[in-house]
């Protein structure tokens, strides 16, 4: 536990992409080696930046409805790891908010990723962490979403919760209803 809490604080300190970031760096993420969920999102927003609660927004909200679970279980990170691409806001573009930095994965996600050891199942939100997570899968996020059954039960490619997405789930219904009760009761099993 002491080095990863060495790792964190590095991570919780990092400013190598400062001169980027519009708010000033930081970094926000969720993590304990027994976690056996991981979510491996995009970046944090605006409301995140301000709190520096993982998902303490309305995409938060969108997320906990759909894997079945409270805001006392999602945020027990000895449950749960919230480890996005990004770990600081990276501010907002002509169409939401912009793309994780690309500096943030390469130096801090294969150390933290390592020190999670029980992990049973992976939510993959968005297209920047599916790009990471699953790299050769299809070329939009909605074929990727739909190609689900590849990698259950131990990961899971989800669109981003946001509500900027209302009208993916609209064209989407399926999704809602083949792949929501999937995850909750996968969710239910996991974390038994």
């Amino acid at each position: 536990m002491a080095a990863l809490s060495s790792l964190l604080a590095d991570v919780r300190a990092c400013a190598i992409c400062a001169e980027h970031l519009p708010h000033g760096p930081r970094p926000v993420l969720q993590l304990h080696p027994s976690g056996r969920i991981l979510i491996a999102a995009q970046a944090p927003g605006r409301r995140v930046h301000d709190t520096g609660i993982p998902f303490n927004d309305p995409s938060g909200d969108r997320l906990r409805s759909w894997m079945g679970i409270s805001r006392e279980v999602f945020y027990d990170a000895r449950q749960l790891a919230i480890v996005p691409m990004g770990f600081c806001f990276p501010g907002t573009g002509k169409s939401g908010d912009l793309p994780p930095r690309p500096e943030c994965a390469p130096a801090w996600r294969a150390p933290l990723l390592a020190r999670l050891r029980h992990l049973r199942l992976t939510l993959v939100i968005g297209q920047y962490a599916q790009a990471w997570h699953l790299p050769n899968e299809g070329a939009s996020l909605t074929e990727v979403v739909q190609g689900w059954r590849r990698h259950w039960p131990a990961m899971l490619p989800l669109p981003h919760p946001s509500p900027r997405n209302n009208l993916w789930f609209k064209r989407n219904p399926w999704f809602e209803t083949e792949i929501v009760p999937m995850l909750r009761e996968r969710v239910a099993e996991v974390l038994a």
